[in-house]
């Protein structure tokens, strides 16, 4: 049962989504023809355009640009917060159908570690004992998926999954706001700053302000704040 790393792929997305949205806007305002438009984003430079559109707040544009991440070595406890993003699709490997009985992978916090390694052994021990747990109710309620639907039951929210999502870019520029935020949980901000890093690399103009809530402005978190805003705020415009 080895502890796992979070890995982050961009698998797929939407074709020349910057031209896309550039596309998608000036036909609001425009009385061209689709092929007069589409040949004037072609011929011209957006970033002015996809500019405006940001700081205007027209971001409905912006979804007809969708991206499909590949996530794994996350665990369950991020699980139950992605799904809380409601406007995604998610398809996540089935404790159900996939036996674990060779052994599952695990997520092991930060703090934990930092307490030292007699620490960290202790929470190994602890995974090693839901894992006989989990075998021992295989064993007693039989092969097969219905077994495994019930012996996951005592599996822990360490226990490692791996999911392919997809996002629009307006949806992902709210995900990005939320999760990238210092005050987000740990470990879905780890992911949320990969998928950002390669979204820019990707779109750099659809999201040049995408991040912490703080990025784009001043810090929304109220007294809550970290205190940290101007700092944050460089780190993520150097993505």
């Amino acid at each position: 049962m080895p502890e796992t790393t979070l890995k982050v792929e961009l698998i797929s997305m939407t074709p020349d989504g910057e031209n896309l949205s550039a596309l998608a806007a000036r036909l609001c305002y425009s009385a061209a023809d689709l092929t007069t438009l589409k040949e004037r984003v072609s011929a011209q430079d957006q970033s002015a355009l996809l500019g405006a559109i940001m700081d205007s707040g027209h971001h409905s544009v912006f979804e007809h640009v969708s991206f499909t991440f590949a996530i794994e070595g996350v665990s369950r406890v991020l699980l139950a917060q992605l799904t809380r993003h409601r406007i995604a699709s998610f398809s996540v490997q089935s404790q159900r159908y996939v036996s674990l009985s060779k052994g599952f992978g695990y997520v092991i916090p930060p703090r934990i570690k930092a307490l030292g390694e007699d620490a960290v052994k202790e929470f190994e021990r602890q995974m090693a004992q839901m894992q006989t747990w989990y075998e021992s109710w295989q064993q007693q309620l039989g092969a097969g998926e219905s077994s495994n639907e019930d012996a996951r039951f005592v599996l822990p929210g360490a226990c490692e999954t791996r999911l392919i999502m997809t996002m629009n870019a307006r949806e992902l520029m709210h995900f990005f706001r939320l999760r990238c935020c210092e005050r987000a949980q740990w470990e879905i901000r780890a992911m949320a700053t990969q998928m950002l890093v390669l979204c820019k690399q990707r779109t750099p103009l659809l999201f040049r302000n995408a991040g912490p809530g703080c990025v784009a402005g001043k810090c929304p978190e109220g007294t809550k704040t970290c205190g940290r805003a101007a700092e944050i705020r460089a780190a993520f415009r150097q993505l």
